[in-house]
């Protein structure tokens, strides 16, 4: 395989000719749309079928239940693991079964493909975000905490899920060593049991890292406890932030190179992104508000407005500008090149593996340049 940079004056049929390449492959693996316009700056991947994966590494990939059904089967060969989102609790540690639709077809259609189904555990309050105070109260009863494992063991047993995926975000700092201790008694609990436990973990750079969003997170105990973890190294880039790169590699890198001082290179997994933000400008905080895009469907927006793609060096990601309607807008989003970034990184370090959140809009290109650069182990 090998990534071409689209120039002024290419074509399909042109950048076939040049490569020796076939044309159709060309449009079917970057899924380019009739009349096959391109944007300069696009990177497409011209895949010539030759397998150059050096190691095997597990994937996982986080989908809602109204995830299309097409999108799901054409995931699922290229998926280790395949994380239900979500399972909630109450405060007295009942389970509660996903808001967003019924999963026994997802559970179903993983094991088909060879793909280990994996119930995604989190405490979403009744607003939809993350409830702390769900945490506070499970973590720290004994009860609450017997109660809900023994839920989540008689419902895994009876749907058919090989494990289960704590996803706690904005822990309160002074529950931090309760988390911990609470994924303790889960692993060992759901090992005895033959599942086995992954933790979501926030990108952190170091252990005394201010912020709710990761003093709850002690990175060694959760790494001793777990079977292996995601970093999520997404999300610099977000709704409600000023336009920039969704997983910045130089960021990612930081926040791996302190999680291998923390937790061994085999159980850790590197949190991948499948999606980027479209921003209106001027951006204004507490004002401005992104809005989400497939990485396919920004290409597609570069081409409708005639922009060029641009590369940021530093972040290793694509990006954008165009205005439409009198209001200007930036876009940052993924592509095979960011890709390729994070997957030498992979490689570098001796990871464990990959997880995407998420994978509720295909990305060809993507699926086609992994399965290249690794074997994934079912």
């Amino acid at each position: 395989m090998e990534i071409y940079v689209v120039k002024s004056g290419d074509s399909v049929d042109s950048i076939a000719q040049q490569l020796d390449a076939n044309a159709e492959q060309i449009i079917f693996d970057n899924q380019l749309e009739y009349p096959y316009a391109l944007a300069v700056g696009q990177a497409l991947l011209i895949n010539r079928y030759v397998r150059n994966a050096t190691r095997a590494i597990t994937v996982s990939g986080y989908a809602y239940p109204f995830i299309e059904r097409e999108v799901l089967e054409q995931t699922l060969p290229y998926l280790s693991e395949l994380p239900v989102f979500s399972y909630g609790f109450t405060m007295e540690g009942e389970l509660l079964p996903p808001s967003y639709g019924d999963d026994s077809w997802m559970i179903t259609e993983a094991i088909r493909f060879g793909t280990l189904p994996i119930l995604t555990l989190t405490p979403f309050g009744t607003d939809g975000n993350f409830n702390n105070q769900l945490i506070h109260s499970v973590v720290n009863n004994p009860e609450y905490t017997d109660r809900l494992i023994q839920n989540l063991l008689e419902t895994m047993s009876a749907k058919g899920y090989e494990g289960v995926d704590i996803d706690f975000e904005y822990i309160l700092a002074e529950d931090r060593d309760a988390f911990s201790a609470f994924v303790r008694q889960v692993a060992e609990t759901m090992r005895a049991s033959g599942y086995h436990t992954s933790v979501a973990l926030a990108p952190k750079t170091s252990a005394d890292q201010a912020g709710l969003l990761y003093e709850g997170k002690d990175y060694r105990a959760l790494g001793e406890a777990a079977d292996h973890v995601l970093l999520m190294t997404y999300e610099w880039g977000y709704t409600y932030g000023p336009p920039m790169a969704v997983a910045p590699i130089n960021q990612v890198r930081r926040v791996v190179e302190y999680a291998l001082t923390e937790i061994p290179a085999d159980k850790v997994d590197l949190g991948i992104p499948n999606y980027g933000y479209d921003w209106p400008l001027p951006f204004e905080r507490g004002i401005t508000r992104a809005t989400t895009l497939s990485n396919v469907g920004a290409v597609r927006l570069a081409v409708e407005q005639g922009a060029e793609i641009k590369f940021d060096n530093l972040a290793e990601s694509p990006y954008f500008t165009y205005v439409s309607d009198g209001i200007a807008h930036e876009v940052w989003f993924e592509d095979v090149r960011s890709l390729q970034a994070k997957f030498r990184l992979i490689q570098e370090y001796n990871l464990h593996g990959c997880g995407y959140w998420q994978i509720m809009k295909w990305f060809r290109a993507n699926w086609l340049l992994l399965h290249n650069q690794f074997y994934i182990l079912k």
